[in-house]
């Protein structure tokens, strides 16, 4: 009986502690029992007899013969010897000095022969045990039923000790990010802050993913100081075949990798754009280069996604210069950030920096007009995707409103479109973690440690110190596309004593004359800090109690993303991302997450701020209400990049 038990123990490796207990238990009746059913007085003066090698190793070789014997003897034969256990109990006394064999019950083995103990002695365990021994094996038999019927019921995971599954991320994609500048090397615009935060976002989703950037010399020393060389080669580039040197250096953080291409020829001014006919030969190298060095480093891609005109030429150079190569295998998207600029150009002068083909150099491509050439329209016609930073935006500019002199190409590739909203970078933009803060807080702390912040950035840039006051902010490039001429028209008729106004920016020297007249002539009420300056920024996004954003047209924006994060209730004109990310105040519910106006007009952006301070200064809990829905707002790159990886997935269906 024990030594089935034994046996059924070792086919339930992956029953829980407690049937374990159970069955010790069981082993304990089961060797009770076998004392009780020993073989007849002939065998067991035999066994005495033997040696205690002999029995040690007949011990050894028993589960081996146990189960056969065991499996032999009949079923019944518990209950047999339970129903006579006076004639056994005699036979004992009779036999006092055979002697049994004790198991040990924890230990399992076999102990030293026992003498038999005087009849009176025996008789009265013999007494005491009968009653018990039937209880337990009664006990015993619903324990086996019970461990049988468990054995039998199929195992959770927990149950089996079967580590739990990780999530699956999907299948694995490798992606090249190919753009003229990434925050924190280089910045000048919204294209930084994607270039740095959609890589990190998308290698967290098990994506493999590079990004090729340009080595500007005004990248930060200590940035360049942990480059390492990669390589370097020479390329053929223009039509005459010259060819240029391409050196690669290499930086890593985050789990993207960064590939730098290396030129003093095209890559020695201070700004990335020069807006002269030097951006030619400048970035038709560095998409070539791109690709080469991809092709050196024995990178292949499943995806190489391109950014704005820069590196439109891009999906050109894959279906030409490569279309033989690996590299040349790879889908092609182009992100599309601002419409308005486009890398026109003179055509001849394109085509020759280029070298490539004539073919592409057709109206239905690369042609502008008889004497220009359109990076980006060409771009738009040879890649796979075409992708825009807001859903709104991708109708917009199929619109001859925003299409900016290509609505009719957009409409013929509409099937290509597909609008993604840009996210911000949550680590960076963090109130609670904040170090460039006079105080730091989230949604819980908001209402209390804005205050702080805005005393904060009332002293540091020359306002009147009063919380009470209604703190206005303006963070933008200083030029007609943000609306500031809407603002020019309303400031006269905002500044009423109870509201402060801040500008951080620069821009067309318009508008920065023009504000820095509203700092002399409203002198405590109204800053114009005429640079941009990221210290300052973070402590406009704190301390200011609502954001303009009134631009003319928003690809995304990403301005408003981040006076939400802080706590800052966006005032914007219902346009692009500006449209998809701001759901306007509803006063009769009270809900909503910022003030909004439709049509482009100086009125209705009046309108909009006056409802705006009318809530601030009459309804402050439903105001402060409104600034928590923003905190709690999802502004990360976490859902966008899901969206991302979709498309690539969807474009590279071979696995």
């Amino acid at each position: 009986m024990s030594k089935r038990i034994n046996t059924k123990k070792t086919t339930m490796k992956t029953v829980s502690t407690e049937i374990k207990d159970a069955v010790e238990k069981t082993e304990v009746v089961s060797t009770a029992e076998e004392k009780k059913k020993a073989d007849k007085p002939k065998e067991e003066s035999k066994k005495k007899a033997d040696k205690p090698k002999e029995e040690s190793k007949k011990k050894a070789d028993e589960p081996k013969e146990e189960p056969k014997k065991k499996a032999e003897e009949p079923k019944e034969e518990p209950k047999e010897k339970t129903d006579k256990p006076k004639e056994e109990s005699k036979k004992k006394v009779a036999k006092s000095k055979t002697v049994t064999r004790k198991r040990a019950v924890r230990s399992k083995t076999v102990t030293e022969e026992k003498v038999a103990e005087p009849k009176t002695t025996t008789k009265k365990k013999t007494v005491r045990s009968k009653a018990a021994t039937k209880e337990k094996a009664d006990a015993t038999k619903e324990k086996i039923a019970e461990i049988e019927e468990k054995a039998a019921t199929p195992k959770t995971t927990t149950e089996q000790n079967i580590p739990m599954e990780q999530p699956d991320l999907g299948p694995r994609r490798s992606v090249a990010f190919i753009g003229s500048e990434c925050y924190p090397f280089v910045k000048t615009g919204g294209l930084g802050d994607v270039m740095s935060a959609l890589p990190k976002a998308l290698a967290k989703l098990n994506l493999d993913v590079k990004v090729i950037l340009p080595r500007y010399k005004c990248i930060p020393q200590e940035y360049q100081e942990k480059m390492e060389y990669r390589g370097s080669f020479y390329m053929n580039l223009c039509s005459d075949g010259k060819q240029y040197y391409v050196g690669i250096m290499e930086y890593q953080e985050d789990g993207v990798v960064y590939d730098f291409i290396d030129n003093d020829e095209f890559f020695s001014w201070g700004n990335p754009y020069t807006n002269l006919i030097d951006d030619i030969p400048k970035f038709c190298y560095f998409a070539k280069a791109s690709l080469a060095a991809l092709n050196y480093l024995d990178w292949t891609p499943d995806v190489v996604h391109c950014h704005d005109w820069q590196a439109a030429l891009v999906p050109l150079y894959l279906r030409t210069s490569f279309s033989d190569t690996d590299v040349g295998r790879a889908i092609a998207v182009l992100t599309i950030h601002n419409l308005r600029f486009q890398g026109v150009y003179d055509r001849k002068m394109i085509q020759y920096w280029s070298g490539l083909p004539d073919y592409v150099f057709n109206k239905d491509c690369l042609t502008q007009n008889w004497l220009d050439a359109n990076m980006l329209k060409g771009g738009i016609d040879y890649c796979n995707k075409v992708t825009t930073v807001s859903n709104t935006y991708a109708e917009e500019i199929q619109t001859e409103e925003y299409g900016e002199g290509l609505a009719e190409h957009l409409r013929y590739h509409q099937n290509k479109i597909l609008g993604i909203v840009n996210g911000i970078d949550t680590d960076i933009w963090n109130p609670a973690t904040d170090k460039l803060l006079a105080s730091n807080y989230d949604a819980e702390s908001v209402i209390k440690n804005k205050k702080v912040n805005k005393k904060a950035l009332q002293e540091a840039l020359g306002l009147d110190v009063d919380e009470n006051k209604m703190v206005i902010g303006l963070i933008s490039r200083l030029t007609n596309q943000k609306g500031l001429d809407l603002v020019n028209d309303v400031i006269p008729g905002i500044m009423d004593g109870n509201t402060q106004v801040v500008v951080l920016g620069t821009g067309d020297s318009q508008y920065e004359d023009t504000f820095r007249y509203y700092e002399n002539k409203y002198k405590g009420s109204f800053c114009a800090y005429i640079a941009y300056n990221e210290n300052v920024a973070h402590n406009i996004y704190a301390g200011c109690d609502a954001l303009l954003v009134p631009s003319r047209f928003e690809p995304c924006g990403l301005t408003q993303l981040i006076s939400m994060r802080y706590g800052a209730v966006p005032i914007v004109r219902e346009t692009g991302g500006l449209k998809d990310t701001v759901q306007p105040y509803n006063v009769f519910e009270n809900t909503g997450n910022g003030f909004t106006f439709d049509r482009y007009e100086s009125g209705l952006l009046y309108d909009a701020i006056n409802r705006a301070k009318t809530l601030y200064f009459e309804n402050r809990k439903c105001w402060d209400d409104m600034v928590i829905r923003d905190m709690n707002k999802d502004v990360s790159w976490e859902k966008s990049a899901k969206q991302y990886k979709d498309m690539y997935v969807g474009l590279t269906p071979r696995y």
